[in-house]
């Protein structure tokens, strides 16, 4: 398995609010994850750094206290992490004047031998590039989401409604938060990529997929991808991790 990741702080934002992070566990296992703070001043910067390492220590110490044989266990280990990672932020908040109403979006994998276990709260995503083809494994928790759902605007409303931005869930803005976990079992030679909006709202699935059959070298790949945003005006914060499994 080759893992890799790059942030930037796009064209227009005057600080990176996005941070990342990839593990190597014992017993093979991988951790990625990808957080996009929100909040005033430095907030946001606060929120994804702090959300991104308790989340890790959580995990790291959820997957040494047994054996990695139950995939019941893996989802368990990443709830866990998941709550503890927003009663981190929240304290924070709630404790200091100047990170009030910050919080984070949060994406992460933790792969093993032959499958994957994903969660994520608000609309960083989780995509599967695999056999030629491209899924969005994530939902978005976001308003346009919703109203997609609901069938009032179409997917392509969607990319450039006036809301876009808005979720409607996210880590550390309350004492307990909502989350979404998916399992799955990608072929050899797959790849997962884990981004930020700054990535998403610039590129399609198309695109993503169109530039993964270009570029054989993970590392190139990202750094594609990243080029990519860029070129287009990038007005947020652009991160992209990416495993070839």
């Amino acid at each position: 398995m080759r893992v890799c990741g790059v942030t930037d702080i796009g064209c227009q934002r005057k600080d990176n609010q996005d941070s990342y992070a990839i593990r190597h566990l014992d017993g093979e296992a991988v951790l990625l994850v990808v957080c996009d703070g929100m909040g005033g001043a430095q907030a946001g910067s606060v929120a994804s750094a702090v959300a991104v390492e308790e989340f890790t220590s959580a995990v790291e110490e959820g997957l040494g206290q047994g054996s990695l044989d139950d995939p019941s266990r893996w989802e368990q280990v990443l709830s866990d992490a998941c709550s503890r990672a927003n009663t981190r932020v929240f304290q924070l908040s709630t404790e200091n004047t100047a990170y009030a109403g910050m919080g984070t979006t949060l994406v992460a994998a933790l792969i093993l031998p032959g499958a994957v276990c994903m969660v994520h709260v608000g609309d960083s995503r989780g995509y599967l590039l695999e056999d030629g083809e491209i899924r969005q494994v994530t939902v978005d928790h976001s308003l346009v989401q919703m109203l997609v759902d609901r069938g009032e605007i179409t997917p392509d409303q969607a990319r450039s409604h006036p809301q876009k931005n808005l979720i409607t869930r996210a880590l550390g803005v309350d004492s307990h938060v909502e989350y979404d976990l998916n399992r799955l079992s990608p072929r050899p030679g797959s790849r997962l990529l884990l981004c930020s909006d700054g990535l998403s709202n610039m590129l399609e699935d198309r695109t993503l997929l169109c530039l993964s059959g270009q570029e054989g070298d993970p590392e190139r790949f990202c750094q594609r991808l990243l080029e990519q945003a860029l070129e287009r005006g990038a007005p947020d914060n652009v991160t992209v991790v990416l495993a070839q499994l």
